[in-house]
């Protein structure tokens, strides 16, 4: 009997509980490298670019620098390609929309990956996933609020950067069949930094000093966050570490509130539960099916 098993799973809640708050703490570095003057292209650089330090370190404490071979650089270029896109609506939404509002909006993940995952991959979808589908939706109604004079660019990059989160998880999951965690986390930084510095280099301006380590700390922060969210995965199942991510609504209220004066409106309040509930209904259906699968296989 392994008895450490009960401490993984410990281990992986406190793993993605931490990379939430790091990923919150990216999107206060971010409005605040904003505020001194950066812009996207700059912000997206720095998160790749300073995102190979802690990843090039965990991958040399861990696996080894072999382990980032590939015969895949094809599947690599294509997930960076679709990531940089989703990074740009991602990064986009945070800096039209305050962060409770633009983390909320990240939370329609789950029903995007629902959707795309019957569309796409012909997976069977009931009518249990599919209400939740419909309920998200209505708390984003709720939430945005349409013809209400809300910031519409905001939420039309929040509802496309979790679209295509959706869609870089589906081919995530082909992708790790063959390749290990730590192999495509190297590769989706080091391909995403050409393209970046281009777009940096059409756009760079002069910045205090202030400006340009935030800047640094916003890669750090997310280079940290993914290789913490990578190895929760590791450690825990699906179903017992992803709804960790909702916590990343309080940092985001808090942060608001805190750094910059600003607490959700009434309509966040209201729709954030439906959209909370979807995702979190969402995951249990799919932890009952794979272990209904798996009984099956058993039997």
């Amino acid at each position: 009997m392994d008895k450490p098993a009960p401490d993984r799973v410990m281990l992986a809640i406190v793993l993605r509980l931490t990379a939430v708050l790091a990923f919150g703490v990216m999107g206060v570095l971010i409005k605040l490298a904003e505020a001194g003057g950066a812009h996207l292209a700059e912000t997206m650089f720095f998160r790749q670019l300073f995102a190979l330090v802690p990843v090039t370190l965990w991958i040399s404490a861990g696996p080894g620098l072999p382990s980032i071979r590939t015969s895949r650089i094809g599947a690599h270029m294509l997930r960076a390609g679709l990531g940089l896109v989703s990074m740009s609506f991602v990064f986009g939404t945070i800096l039209l929309l305050p962060l409770a509002e633009s983390t909320t909006l990240q939370f329609t993940l789950p029903i995007w990956a629902t959707i795309l995952g019957a569309v796409l991959l012909r997976e069977p979808v009931g009518w249990h996933r599919w209400g939740a589908v419909i309920l998200g939706f209505v708390g984003v109604l709720i939430i945005t609020q349409p013809g209400a004079g809300m910031a519409g660019w905001g939420i039309a990059t929040g509802l496309m950067g979790a679209l295509l989160s959706a869609g870089i998880s589906i081919l995530l999951r082909q992708i790790g069949k063959t390749e290990g965690a730590a192999t495509t986390v190297f590769w989706f930084s080091v391909l995403s930094v050409p393209p970046t510095a281009i777009a940096f280099a059409l756009t760079a301006n002069p910045h205090p000093a202030q400006t340009w380590v935030l800047l640094a700390l916003v890669g750090i922060c997310g280079g940290i966050a993914q290789m913490l969210m990578t190895a929760s995965l590791k450690l825990g199942p699906v179903s017992l570490v992803v709804p960790m991510d909702y916590t990343g609504l309080v940092w985001a209220t808090l942060f608001g509130w805190v750094l910059f004066d600003v607490l959700p409106g009434w309509s966040t309040w209201l729709g954030a539960p439906f959209v909370i509930g979807s995702g979190l209904y969402i995951v249990w259906r799919e932890h009952v099916r794979r272990r209904g699968e798996t009984t099956q296989a058993i039997a």
